[in-house]
């Protein structure tokens, strides 16, 4: 008989740990060796029990499932990770693959897919479900904004004026201008209202 696959659960709240805990536990073939509520911890967790998969919810207070993904990874290459996640926004799947998950779970699916994805992640295959790999297809590789665009995006999603952004960054009115040109650009939208909605429904802002 196969040893059952061995699952770190990291979610922040109590109650969704609870309930994917539930629905591990009716698998025979499955065994959650530990959970964490935070990356810190879903890391020292990871050091202890080397699981073979990790479920890992995306949005975190402080660091980011995606960030968590990138720091086991560096350390255990070979970690494979389920990201839980309620966005399906087309950058917030490219950055938790750009990161290293092998798996990308919308958390409103059944039970019975997440058992799917856990035992596909764990034979060594990516699961997107197909919704999700659409997404990523269609997504333009030349729309990602620079670091200094981001500052600036999440700078006009508080009301700042372009004088108010240059001050604040340290450039002219005339340059924050130019940046948030770019931005509406390649966001495809025509003002800083629209701008602010296309980048939370991408997920390239978590106004959370």
């Amino acid at each position: 008989m196969k040893p059952p696959i061995r699952i770190l659960l990291v979610d922040d709240h109590y109650v969704v740990r609870m309930g994917l805990a539930a629905i591990l536990q009716m698998e025979p073939d499955m065994s959650l060796v530990a959970e964490a509520d935070d990356a810190e911890r879903a890391l020292e967790e990871f050091r202890k029990h080397r699981p073979d998969v990790t479920l890992l919810d995306i949005r975190m207070p402080g660091v980011s499932g995606v960030e968590a993904t990138r720091r086991i990874r560096a350390e255990f290459p070979e970690a494979r990770v389920v990201m839980l996640t309620t966005s399906d926004g087309d950058e917030t799947i490219f950055q938790a693959v750009k990161a290293g998950t092998s798996g990308y779970l919308l958390k409103n699916a059944p039970g019975d897919e997440l058992i799917a994805a856990i035992r596909q992640v764990h034979a060594g295959e990516r699961y997107l479900p197909r919704a999700v790999a659409s997404r990523l297809a269609e997504r333009n590789p030349d729309a990602s904004l620079t670091p200094r665009e981001l500052e600036v995006l999440e700078l006009l999603t508080k009301g700042l004026t372009n004088r108010e952004i240059g001050e604040l960054l340290g450039f002219s009115t005339n340059t924050a201008k130019a940046h948030l040109k770019h931005i509406l650009s390649k966001l495809e939208v025509s003002d800083r209202t629209e701008a602010t909605r296309a980048a939370v429904q991408r997920g390239i802002l978590d106004l959370n």
